[in-house]
Order: structure tokens, then C-alpha cells, then sequence
């Protein structure tokens, strides 16, 4: 496997390189990665043979689509561009969602952004259960024959979200959606279950991301070696605490996945983005370099291929199909995440 080993995205034709560029880095404010450095990882991203770039209009507030734009504008037409919209932009909540009235509005916004006249991959966020999901799909189809958008996509759809989705847009004649963008990693194998299957079953290409699960398996989390000092520690102590008791089998996991990449000769980054990257689902893994140096570092995993024999070892340390935390789907539907619905 390599870079230039392009894939086909689901049933579209689209051929994109197996690892995608992720942008949540990049931007401004909050973000770690500013403007200068963001560009010169993208542009080194493309010169490695990365063909694929994934966005969305909340990240750093529009930032990240700006910087993007800027870096590729010269080499737009080797770029796969996918941007992602539903999260609010700016103090007014109407700015947000998966309504009409909200997404072509967001486009135009992105497209401007971007410095582009259309979108490759426009993809939902997330669900939005405010919104009749034909709406959602009856507008993406309206920006397809605008030539707005080549093809759109979900993101954590639930597998009952899944399969709807394909049968409003069959049963109404519309194009279905092509992609679902979705965490998988070593110690996030939920998606294994019922989103897979269901993605082969239809044609869908999957974009897999957090294939290091936040940093849980950057190397640092370690039994006995104390807590890891980074930002996501700070914003979400619950989930990178290695004190909670709740995290101790995500603890011993990644320590044991650490000592099997050691024994096969790999880093920890490597054995996760190539086990990612093996399953007949995923067209791309999303990758989201800080720095270029983590760029280099992710783009050494996609010459690394896992045998049998290192796949098994690692069933063996987290069984397939299995999440440690229920968070570590991607999202938690309402009924489920607020007690005033819950109970109802």
C-alpha cells in the first residue's frame, strides 16, 4: 500500500489517495496550527501524494476552509475537497442544522471561503433531529444539479439513519448520499457492528477519523507513565483521565497495542493508521497533523501493511466490534444523552 495506490470512493468512480488531510488543526484562535504553518503542511501533504482534503465551515469559525482555499487554489483540480456543514457559525443558533434554509446559505458561505465554484464532498455534521431528513436530502440534490456540489455525504449517522437515508433518496428519485465519515480506530471498533455491513451493503464510501483516538494512541498513554499533558486533557478531562476508573481498560489496551507494534518493528502511529486503513470499508483515513513533523509521521503508516498473524494479536487485545466509551461513537443521540428525554 502507498499514497499513490489511489481508491475508489464507494460507488462514485472518485479515486483519492488512502489518507485524507484533516483541517480541525488549522486556523486561527483556539486553533493550534496557525494560517503560515497550516498552508505549508498542506502543501507538503499534496507534494507527498495526498490527493484528499476534508474541512468543515466550524472549524476555528471558517478559518480552516480559508486556509485551505489559499493553499490549494493553484492545484484545485488535483484536490478532492470535502467540507462539512450543521454546526453553528457565529452567535446566532439559527445558523446551524440540516435545514434548507440553513444549508443554502452555509454552501455559498464555504464556496466563498474555499475560493472554489463547487464542493466535491458536502457532508451533514451531524444528524440533525429537528429537520425531516428529506429536506436535508432534497436540498444536497438541488446543489448537485446547481453543479454547487459534485456529491454530499453524512457524518455519525446511526445505521437506522443510514439505511433512511438511502431510501428517501430511492424512493424519491434523488441521488443518495455516497459517503459516511465516521471514528474508527484500534480502540473505536463500535462501527464494525452495523455501520460497516450497512455502508458495503450500499456502495458507501466510508472516511474514517481519529485514528490515533485522540491521542490514546500517539504513544504517550502508558501504564505507569502518569497523565500526558495535551489540550484535549484540558477541554475533556473525563475522557483522557487515566486516573478515572472508566478509562482503565482503554489504559491497558493502549499500553498492550504499544508493546505489540514495538515487537513487530512499528511505531504505535503506524500500526493504528494501518489498521485503519485495512479494513474493506474505509476508502481513507482522515489524518490531523499539528505540525509537519506529524505529517511525516502519518505518512509513513500508509506504506505499512498488517499480516494476519498482527491483526489477530490485536482482536485478541481489543475485541472487534467493541467501544470503550459510549462517547467514543462520535455522537450520542438526544434520547439517549439528556435524562429530561431519556425518561420521557
Amino acid at each position: 500500500m502507498s499514497l499513490n495506490e489511489l481508491r475508489t470512493l464507494g460507488r462514485t468512480g472518485a479515486l483519492i489517495s488512502p489518507l485524507t488531510l484533516g483541517t480541525l488543526n488549522f486556523g486561527t484562535g483556539a486553533a493550534p496550527t496557525g494560517p503560515a504553518e497550516s498552508i505549508r503542511i498542506i502543501k507538503a501533504a499534496l507534494d507527498a501524494g495526498i490527493t484528499s482534503i476534508d474541512t468543515a465551515d466550524i472549524y476555528s469559525q471558517g478559518e480552516a476552509e480559508t486556509v485551505v482555499g489559499q493553499a490549494i487554489h493553484s492545484r484545485r483540480d488535483d484536490v478532492f475537497l470535502a467540507t462539512k456543514f450543521h454546526g453553528q457559525m457565529g452567535s446566532n443558533p439559527a445558523h446551524a442544522g440540516n435545514s434548507r434554509r440553513w444549508i443554502v446559505r452555509a454552501v455559498e458561505d464555504s464556496l466563498k471561503r474555499l475560493n472554489t465554484d463547487r464542493i466535491d464532498l458536502y457532508q451533514a455534521h451531524r444528524p440533525d433531529y429537528n429537520t425531516d431528513l428529506l429536506e436535508t436530502i432534497t436540498t444536497l440534490n438541488d446543489l448537485i444539479r446547481q453543479g454547487k456540489i459534485l456529491y454530499y455525504g453524512t457524518s455519525v449517522f446511526s445505521p437506522a439513519q443510514l439505511v433512511e437515508a438511502q431510501w428517501i433518496a430511492n424512493t424519491n428519485h434523488l441521488t443518495p448520499p455516497v459517503v459516511d465519515q465516521v471514528p474508527y480506530s484500534l480502540l473505536v471498533r463500535a462501527n464494525e457492528r452495523d455501520v460497516f455491513p450497512i455502508t458495503q451493503q450500499y456502495g458507501v464510501g466510508v472516511l474514517s477519523y481519529g485514528p490515533l483516538d485522540g491521542g490514546w494512541l500517539a504513544g504517550g498513554y502508558r501504564l505507569g507513565a502518569g497523565q500526558p499533558e495535551s489540550s484535549r486533557f484540558s477541554a475533556l478531562p473525563g475522557r483522557f483521565d487515566v486516573t478515572a476508573p472508566f478509562n482503565q481498560g482503554k489504559l491497558h489496551a493502549a499500553d498492550a497495542l504499544a508493546q505489540l507494534a514495538a515487537r513487530h518493528g512499528l511505531t504505535l502511529i503506524q500500526l493504528a493508521v494501518a489498521f485503519a486503513l485495512n479494513h474493506p470499508a474505509v476508502t481513507s483515513v482522515i489524518i490531523g497533523p499539528r505540525t509537519e513533523d506529524h505529517l511525516t509521521d502519518y505518512l509513513k503508516a500508509a506504506d505499512v501493511v498488517l499480516s494476519e498473524a498482527v491483526l489477530d494479536e490485536i482482536d485478541d487485545i481489543v475485541a472487534p466490534a467493541v467501544n470503550f466509551l459510549e462517547r467514543d461513537a462520535g455522537t450520542v443521540a438526544p434520547h439517549l444523552e439528556y435524562p429530561e428525554l431519556r425518561r420521557r
